[in-house]
This record gives structure tokens, sequence and C-alpha cells, in this order.
């Protein structure tokens, strides 16, 4: 019999170093999610690291701006962001105040309320596609704006926190390029997944969008 997933709040410590040591093991752990309608908890299965300036694919790479601040830090918060005018995206900032890195929420499985994240998600046909995707992840959460720059690490209190859970092995992490991204950043191999999980979204490639004639 397997061991039921940690309860423990993940410390500032655990974000408070090098994205890319992050990213990876942030796979397995617990975020939870408290509204006034109940709380909707989440197994992560899918990130995407962002190395902030020195990575062409971050929002950081040409400094701070309003909607980018809360990459900058404290470690341990939220960066959230609206994207083509429609979908909210959740990140978790990581490592020094003023180093602006960050990792993306790309999939994860509901392990609790998933009759509330149903009701956020009409269109998901099961429920491993309530949260298989970053925009997905973030209407499953009920995850807007609203929560830019909240503390994980504040206790049970906060809208969000992050539960120590059951860490994937490194065997059982496949890694590669991130969704999505073009330029100078579309080859950094900084998208990790648990290896055959079936909440794990689809890869596709950057795909430039046609301007209107």
């Amino acid at each position: 019999m397997s061991a039921r997933p940690d309860r423990t709040p993940l410390a500032r410590s655990f974000f408070d170093r090098p994205v890319l040591t992050v990213a990876p093991d942030l796979l397995g752990r617990v975020l939870v999610r408290r509204t006034p309608d109940g709380p909707v908890e989440l197994r992560i299965t899918e990130v995407e690291a962002y190395e902030g300036a020195a990575d062409p694919g971050s929002h950081a790479y040409r400094g701070r701006t309003a909607r980018n601040a809360s990459m900058f830090g404290p470690p341990g918060h939220a960066y959230v962001y609206f994207i083509y005018g429609m979908w909210f995206s959740l990140n978790l900032v990581c490592g020094p105040p003023g180093h602006a890195s960050g990792v993306l929420l790309r999939a994860g499985e509901v392990t609790v309320g998933a009759d509330l994240a149903a009701k956020r998600r009409l269109s998901a046909r099961t429920p491993r596609e309530l949260a298989k995707g970053p925009a997905r992840l973030a209407t499953a959460l009920d995850v807007d704006r609203s929560l830019d720059g909240t503390d994980l690490c504040a206790g049970p209190d906060s809208p969000l926190s992050l539960l120590t859970g059951t860490a994937t092995p490194p065997d059982l992490v496949s890694n590669g390029p991130r969704t999505g991204v073009g330029g100078a950043g579309a080859a950094h191999p900084y998208r990790y997944w648990i290896t055959g999980d079936p909440t794990v979204s689809p890869y596709r490639p950057h795909a430039p969008r046609r301007r209107a004639t």
C-alpha cells in the first residue's frame, strides 16, 4: 500500500532555489485553492520554468513592468497573468528577490473538489481534462489577476498554498521544449512532466500569429 501524500505545507526555502531545480521538484506536490465555495486540490503533473533576464521566453526578459512585478519576488508568491484576452495562467515565483524567475503550472490532477472544478470547466469531458493545460488549470481553480502576488507560504488562511504531497522520482520525470515558446527561447528544455501521466497536456510548438491583411 502506498503512503498517503504528505500534508505538510512547503516552506519558503523550497521556492528560494534556482528555478531549474524547483520546477521538476514541483511535480507531485499538491496545490490548494481555497474559495468561499470550497477547496480544490491539485496534484501538479506538468510545469514550465522561466529564468527571467537570462531567458528570452520569460515575461521578465526585458525588465520589470507593472504586469510582471510579482515575478521579482520574494519567492513563494504567485504570479498571475492574462493572455490572449481570454485566459489566466498561474506561476510560482522562485529564487532570490530581484531575480524574476518562476514556474508556470501547466497541468494537474484534481484530487479534492472535482465537482466544484467541473462546474467551472463545463467543457471538460473527463476528470483528467479538468486541469489539462494552463488555462484550464486556472479556470478549474478559479484563478484570476486578483491572486497575483498571493503569498503561498502565509498559512491556512491564504487562498493558495502548496503541500509537500509526494515528490516524483527523477526517473519518472521527462523534460523537453516549452509549449508555444518561439524565438531564442524555443529550444530551451524547460518543460517538465510526469512521464505517462494522463493529465499532462499535449506539446505544441510555437506557431507565429498571422497579421491581418
